[in-house]
Formats: structure tokens, C-alpha cells, sequence
């Protein structure tokens, strides 16, 4: 967790996604696998949700958890964390799953308090255990539009040693700077956004999680921005509150969310058309002077030389590690993925209204999943762990929240615009019931949902039939070429004995 020496940059990231698809078991074994045939790789667990999919890892008695939870630096908080969650099934509880975000601008002072142990937490124990057994490089991913939960998530990373941070969804002008404050354990601010262009300040001092005779020197690990255009690059370097490290160009085939069109021209089944004005200009970038990777469709050695020759550092794969052995989505998703992906007859539509963060948002076509109509209209409307929530102002002056994926009635009576509320989908629960840690737990009722980028091409140089699988390894050797052995600096193994 502490002195960690940065290695030169990664040839090859591997992508952050869902909710527990990059799970530690994913990151670890890419890091150690690029350590094996001594490539630079970098890998990346998702940060989102983590304290929910570690809740539900405890009440299923998963003893890697439990382990990185005996290494955190103060027993006192983990342990009262094991004795709420560990094998506690009781469905009627409010111990099931954690509180929303919200709390930590509306809750009393205890409330606040114990959520933001627990997202610290389980932000440390993903990254712990990410990093064990290996001396390669660990990334965590957030997204900017989940804004609440943001400065104890980032802290918990930093104390279980993450070496990269990276976020797109947004506008990060803010996290360069909160990383320079954790890093010095000084007192963080993060300004959320509310409705009508207000926004709301909040601070998390991370020297009342972790007690004087715990601390360690922490370092502060490099932020590398998402974008999609130069602009943002541009404006960013610019203007953010410290230093960018570096920025992941990422096209709009990629998976997940992705950047909405400048235009407002859409196809006929709906999809927004992305054209000229969308398209980055890689020479403003690289003038910048930051190191740059390409995403989107580089899934393979000839497309990682491109991108070398237009000055990037790198690529970022992620839906070729989505369908790899160690991903955590579930594993009958994952067999009829890959069988589609091989025989070319898989689906992906980049839906601009599902997501209710307001960003197009990449969705496979998939039986008993929220991209069937029928399936999508037979469920009840949840907003049930209320992460990608907007804030805004009540009649009372306090800040409330709504979520346009919520009951609609709910939503139109804070405020909300019931045309925004139409073909919604709680991403939150969809992208967990896709995941093996939280298919079974949640009790929400929603379907999965499914996000692929929309280049497959990667499947047949990595898997040997179309009942067949691979490894996250197999990925890597199919895109990085060998290297001579003993030519990279990395920093010694991590033991698996404790912190």
C-alpha cells in the first residue's frame, strides 16, 4: 500500500465494466498475466457498486472478502462490518443490502458516517485483493455521473494501493485534485450537481475513518480521464483542479455508456448517428503532452499498431475481457454471448434514452433481458440502490433525489418530466442481476441487463469453437506481441499474507 514505483505506461488497459464484470478476480489475473509474458498491462476492477456486491459476497460467506477485510488497517471498523453482513440471509433485514448514496448529504451524522466506512471499505478490499500475488498494475474505473459515493470510494482505493484512476460519463475536472487531497490526508470536497444548474458541495475528511496510529503515507495514484473528442481533452488539461496523467480516446462502438452524438440525426431503429463532428482530433490530443489510448474496436495486434502510429501509448479492450473466463458475468450470459459473438449473429444497439444518466448506453439483444419489450414492460419500476440519481432542490430547500428509471407516478410528483421517464432502465439493479455476485441477493425483481461494444470481430483469434472459452490471458497474448524477457521495471509481488 505504500511506495509503490510507477512502471513506464501500459500498452494494453484492460477495460473497467458493469457492476462486478471487472471484478478483482479479472483485474489480478491481468496484471499477473501481462507480468508473465512481460507486457504492460494494466488491470482495471469497476468501482461501481462495490460496496453492494461486497455485502453480498459477506452474506454468502466468500472468504477471499473476508480475507481482504482482515487487512484493513483498522480491525475495529471491519470487523463491525462482518458482524452486520457475514452470512446474514435474512431477507427482511436492513442489513440485506447498503443504504442508498443519498444518505450522505441527507442522513443524520452516524448514518453518514457508517455508509462511508463501508463504501471505504469495499473499495480497499476489491483493490486488495486485485493486487495480491503480483507485481503488475491495478486500475480502478468510476463513472462521473455517479457523483455521491465518490470521495470515500477513491479514498478506500487509495488505502488498498490502486495505481490508476480512471472515470469517463462526465466531466472529471475535480477528481485530479481530490486525489492530491487523499493523497495528503487532507480534507476532499467534491461539488455534486443539482437540478436547474445548482450545485452542492460535498467533503469527506478522511482522517476520521482512519485513527493517527494507522495512517501511512499514501501515493497518489494517476488519473487518466475518458473522453470521447479533444475538446473534452482540451478542457480538461486545461481546467481541471490538478494533474490529468493522461486521457482513454474511446469511439462510439465501445461498450457501456458513451458519449452523446453533436448531432441529432438518429437511425431507424433509433440509434444516435455519430459523424464528423464527433470524431477526435488525435493530433490536438497528442499535443497536449499526455499519453493517450484508443478504445472502441482495438481488440487485436493490427489495431494496437494503429494506434501506436497515431502517437496513442496504448489501447483499451473491454468486451473481450467481458466474455474471458475470469470476467464475473454470469456464466450462461457469457456462453450465449460468446456463441453469438463466433457465429456473427449477436445484436448490440447503442439505446439513447435507457440509461438514466442521460448517456447513450450500448445494450446486447438478449432473451429474458431488458432488451425485450415484453420483458422490459412486465417488470415493476425500481429505484431500489439509487446510484445514478439526479439531485435536486425540494419545496423545503433540502436536496431530495429522483431517478427518471423510478415509478413514474415518484418521479413526476419530485419534479421529474414524464417523457424522460419513458423506456428508462434501472441500470443499477440490470447491471447487477448480469453479474454472478449479484444475480442472487439483491430481491429487486429487474431483469439483467447486457453491455457489448459493437465490434466482435476479436472472438475467433481467441476462441477455439463456439462452445469453447478463454482466458484473460489468451486476450492478451492475441494482441500484444512476446517480448524480450527482464525488458520492464515493476515493483516486487504483492504477498498474499495480509496487508
Amino acid at each position: 500500500m505504500t511506495g509503490q514505483t510507477f512502471s513506464p505506461d501500459p500498452e494494453l488497459i484492460q477495460g473497467g465494466m458493469g457492476v462486478g464484470i471487472s471484478g478483482w478476480q479479472l483485474a489480478g489475473s491481468v496484471a499477473e498475466a501481462g507480468e508473465r509474458i512481460d507486457r504492460l498491462v494494466l488491470g482495471v476492477v469497476s468501482g461501481t457498486g462495490l460496496a453492494i456486491t461486497m455485502v453480498l459476497r459477506l452474506r454468502r460467506g466468500d472468504s477471499n472478502t473476508r480475507r481482504a477485510l482482515d487487512a484493513f488497517p483498522v480491525p475495529e471498523i471491519a470487523q463491525g462490518i462482518i458482524e452486520r453482513y457475514w452470512l446474514n440471509t435474512d431477507r427482511s433485514s436492513r442489513s440485506r443490502i447498503p443504504p442508498k448514496p443519498e444518505i450522505l448529504v441527507n442522513g443524520s451524522d452516524e448514518r453518514k458516517a457508517d455508509l462511508a466506512k463501508l463504501l471505504v471499505v469495499a473499495n480497499f478490499a476489491e483493490v486488495w485483493l486485485a493486487r495480491q500475488g503480483h507485481g503488475g498494475l491495478i486500475g480502478i474505473n468510476y463513472l462521473e455521473k455517479i457523483q455521491l459515493p465518490r470521495l470515500p470510494e477513491m479514498f478506500g482505493a487509495m488505502l488498498g494501493g490502486v495505481d490508476y484512476v480512471l472515470m469517463g460519463a462526465g466531466i472529471p475536472n475535480q477528481v485530479p485534485g481530490v486525489l492530491d487531497d487523499l493523497a495528503g490526508w487532507k480534507e476532499a470536497s467534491y461539488k455534486i450537481d443539482v437540478a436547474g444548474g445548482e450545485r452542492h458541495v460535498l467533503s469527506f475528511d478522511p482522517k476520521t475513518i482512519i485513527p493517527e496510529q494507522h495512517r501511512m503515507p499514501l501515493t497518489r495514484p494517476k488519473f487518466l480521464a475518458i473522453v470521447s473528442h479533444h475538446a473534452l481533452a482540451q478542457a480538461l488539461a486545461l481546467r481541471s483542479t490538478g494533474e490529468v496523467d493522461g486521457f482513454v480516446v474511446e469511439g462510439p462502438i465501445a461498450g457501456g455508456h458513451n458519449a452523446p452524438a453533436r448531432g441529432k440525426e438518429i437511425t431507424e431503429s433509433g440509434e444516435p448517428v455519430y459523424g464528423e463532428r464527433d470524431k477526435p482530433d488525435l493530433a490536438k490530443i497528442r499535443g497536449l503532452g499526455k499519453p493517450f489510448w484508443l478504445a472502441g474496436g482495438y481488440a487485436s495486434p493490427e489495431k494496437l499498431d494503429e494506434a501506436k502510429s497515431t502517437g496513442a501509448a496504448g489501447i483499451q479492450v473491454g468486451s473481450a475481457f467481458a466474455l474471458c473466463d475470469e470476467s464475473g458475468l454470469r456464466d450462461d450470459i457469457k456462453r450465449e454471448l460468446r456463441r453469438r459473438c463466433y457465429s456473427g449473429e449477436i445484436e448490440v444497439m447503442a439505446d439513447p434514452v435507457a440509461s438514466p444518466s442521460g448517456y447513450p448506453f450500448q445494450v446486447v439483444r438478449l432473451e429474458g433481458s431488458l432488451s425485450e419489450p415484453v420483458v422490459y414492460g412486465g417488470r415493476r419500476r425500481s429505484c431500489s440502490l439509487g446510484y445514478l440519481v439526479e439531485a435536486r432542490r425540494t419545496t423545503r430547500g433540502g436536496i431530495g433525489f429522483r431517478c427518471p428509471a423510478e415509478p413514474v407516478k415518484a418521479y413526476v410528483k419530485k419534479g421529474g418530466d414524464v417523457d424522460s421517464a419513458e423506456g428508462r432502465v434501472c441500470i443499477c439493479n440490470g447491471l447487477a442481476a448480469a453479474s454472478t455476485d449479484g444475480q442472487a441477493g439483491l430481491g429487486a425483481g429487474e431483469p439483467p441487463i447486457v453491455t457489448l461494444g459493437q465490434d466482435h470481430g476479436f472472438i475467433r483469434s481467441m476462441l477455439p469453437s463456439a462452445d469453447g472459452s478463454y482466458s484473460s490471458e489468451d486476450v492478451i497474448r492475441a494482441i500484444l506481441p512476446m517480448a524480450p524477457a527482464g525488458r520492464s521495471q515493476r515493483r516486487a509481488p504483492v504477498s498474499t499474507a495480509g496487508a
